[in-house]
């Protein structure tokens, strides 16, 4: 004998039917329906934003001349280490007030104005003196009728001239070769040597190439990794993007092709801040050595 369903629970499996109805005419409708078609890049434009550029630094040629707390510095730890030594015991060789005790202390006062500089004679204390100026000192001066020898200056004629293309200049500091030439856009701005990419060329390859095609190739260079050491996006609505590569110049100097390329420099990163543009210069600022 059959019972007849109340309506709310012929209502729950009327809702159940449906469900179940749909989620198999959607599951079965699924492969049969064809993919959305994808869109694709244009041939090219992958590669027609993406740009290789080279920073080509030029190493410190002589080292750096200390501060003058570094030569303080210095002077007071070796004069720690002369008065904890061993000392000669002059007491206890010499009689006091005799003529070998005079004659020894005159060779140790010698010793210490060759060591630290001149010593004052009236507090017995010592007074360090600057030995770096190019002057010699009259220690330093030779007997026998034979000629002074002067070390060569550290400063270089063109950091006297301004001459920024001269490769010696700031022989202390490291230099960064910096060309006047057109951007992406046309302008005329100063920046690192960049260009395009070909077809199936790498980026460190390209950066070589556009090193030698607006710098001439009278330059023996290399590049120290095949990998990048930053990026730079000009901002977030241009999707062009410059990988940066480092390399060091061993000899030679920059010829400019003329046409992209009008002139070039050699600079500190201080100096590169003044000549490039504001988002340029902090895109930039943190691949350069500040010193």
């Amino acid at each position: 004998m059959f019972s007849r369903a109340s309506p709310k629970v012929q209502r729950l499996h009327a809702s159940v039917r449906c469900l179940a109805t749909e989620a198999s005419t959607s599951a079965s409708q699924s492969p049969s329906t064809p993919p959305l078609p994808q869109r694709r890049p244009s041939p090219g434009s992958s590669t027609s934003n993406i740009n290789a550029a080279i920073i080509l630094n030029r190493a410190p040629i002589i080292t750096r001349s200390p501060t003058p707390f570094e030569r303080t510095y210095h002077a007071y730890q070796a004069r720690i280490r002369r008065a904890l030594h061993n000392p000669f015991p002059y007491d206890f060789y010499f009689k006091p007030g005799s003529l070998l005790e005079g004659k020894f202390r005159d060779a140790e006062r010698e010793r210490e104005r060759e060591a630290f500089g001149r010593m004052s004679s009236s507090s017995g204390e010592d007074d360090v003196e600057d030995t770096s100026a190019d002057t010699p000192s009259k220690d330093s001066e030779l007997l026998d009728g034979q000629q002074e020898i002067k070390s060569m200056p550290r400063i270089h004629e063109s950091d006297k001239t301004g001459n920024v293309q001269e490769l010696n200049r700031q022989g202390e500091r490291n230099l960064y070769l910096l060309v006047h030439g057109k951007d992406s856009t046309g302008k005329q701005v100063w920046r690192f040597p960049q260009g395009g990419l070909k077809e199936d060329e790498a980026l460190h390859q390209a950066a070589l190439r556009e090193l030698h095609a607006e710098c001439g190739k009278k330059m023996d260079t290399w590049i120290v990794s095949k990998n990048p050491v930053g990026v730079y996006q000009p901002s977030p609505q241009d999707q062009t993007h410059y990988f940066f590569y480092k390399a060091h110049i061993l000899s030679g100097q920059v010829q400019p092709d003329g046409k992209n390329v009008t002139d070039f420099a050699w600079l500190t990163k201080q100096e590169i801040e003044s000549r490039v543009e504001k988002p340029y210069w902090l895109g930039v600022k943190d691949m350069l050595a500040d010193f």
